[in-house]
């Protein structure tokens, strides 16, 4: 069995994980190693560090894991039907089903709708902000809700759009509130009230999505069908468009928010990237140019190692199983924390240090 971190200072980590988690991950890897299993006050957690951990929970070569019953008690209640939960051939149909979205076809008529609404957000933002400090986080934020809204819902919500704005928000904040029943006025009882607002809002749109087939991703999953004839339900829909929204909007605030922090700090590179951008795309980009980005796409992906928008990942090991000489009992709740791995410098030079151009071919 994995050694137990019995120190007093275990008291502390779930504080240090939402305040430090790098601090934190380091600390345990350095006071326990590898594999070690830390008693939290509400469930224990078994982590596995390292690549070599990545790759026997993720690829998972002999079904050892599952995704559900690791998420369920952070977003079972906000978002339920969530792919990211599914496990097994449930997964897979779901998946079936959600690649007819996301064809190059369909992200070309994306891409062709996100770019309007981008392009009046941020024509909004020098000259409001001229001589003051923008705050990146929000900005963005309401950015991408702006844009999954144009992009996935296909719909201008007139005054409604604050509300729907807040009721994403809140959803979004429950899934990793320390209180997890719903009691007012805390967080997951504003997560549960704002999906209750959501699903009503799809619920009223969906029969005119059906009758009729347009760019967004409302419209496109509720035509799509796989190979094997596999529809969704308005149910499915709906569970889907919740969390996709979620998904799209959250991890991309966060990593651009990220990225705006890294360039202010490493003006060179903001240079760079911005020489890059107007030299293959002086006018608005379309799908094709984006991808010749490179140097941006460095930036990208450096900011993500720095700061992953999930530091750590959690599974359940649905049987028996070992580790590096450790036996994993079934039922046990397992993490990988790549906020770790991204920082290891047997992988990494100088780890600590922004250097887009390690990823460069």
């Amino acid at each position: 069995m994995p050694p137990l971190d019995r120190s007093p200072e275990r008291a502390l980590y779930p504080l240090r994980f939402y305040t430090d988690i790098r601090g934190l991950v380091q600390h345990l890897w350095e006071k326990n190693g590898p594999v070690f299993t830390v008693p939290l006050p509400f469930l224990p957690i078994t982590v596995l560090m390292g690549p070599d951990a990545v790759e026997f929970v993720l690829y998972d070569r002999d079904g050892n894991f599952a995704s559900g019953p690791a998420w369920h008690p952070f977003i079972g209640r906000v978002f339920p039907g969530a792919i990211m939960a599914m496990d097994g051939g449930h997964h897979r149909a779901q998946r079936r089903i959600l690649q007819q979205a996301f064809t190059k076809t369909a992200l070309r008529g994306y891409v062709d709708l996100m770019m309007p609404r981008i392009a009046d957000r941020v024509s909004r933002w020098t000259p409001a902000h001229r001589e003051r400090w923008i705050r990146a986080f929000p900005t963005v934020k309401q950015l991408t809700l702006d844009v999954a809204g144009t992009v996935f819902m296909g719909h201008d919500f007139g005054r409604q759009t604050k509300r729907l704005n807040r009721a994403f928000i809140d959803t979004v904040e429950a899934a990793i509130a320390p209180v997890r029943t719903p009691i007012p006025p805390l967080k997951m009882w504003r997560g549960v009230r704002g999906r209750r607002l959501l699903v009503d809002q799809f619920t009223k749109l969906l029969p005119e999505k059906r009758r009729q087939a347009t760019a967004d991703l409302f419209s496109q999953l509720c035509h799509a069908q796989s190979e094997q004839g596999e529809r969704f339900t308005d149910r499915e829909i709906i569970d889907h468009m919740i969390f996709v929204m979620m998904a799209a909007h959250d991890t991309s605030t966060s990593t651009l928010t990220t990225m705006f922090y890294l360039l202010a700090k490493h003006p060179e590179w903001q240079e760079r990237c911005r020489e890059e951008a107007f030299r293959i795309s002086p006018d608005t980009p379309d799908y094709d140019r984006l991808n010749q980005l490179e140097q941006l796409g460095w930036v990208m992906k450096e900011a993500l190692r720095i700061y992953p928008p999930l530091t750590v990942m959690p599974r359940v090991a649905i049987r028996d199983c070992a580790f590096a000489g450790y036996r994993i009992q079934r039922g046990t709740l397992v993490g990988i924390a790549p906020i770790h791995t991204h920082h290891m410098p047997e992988l990494w030079s100088d780890p600590y240090r922004f250097d887009p151009e390690r990823f460069a071919p």
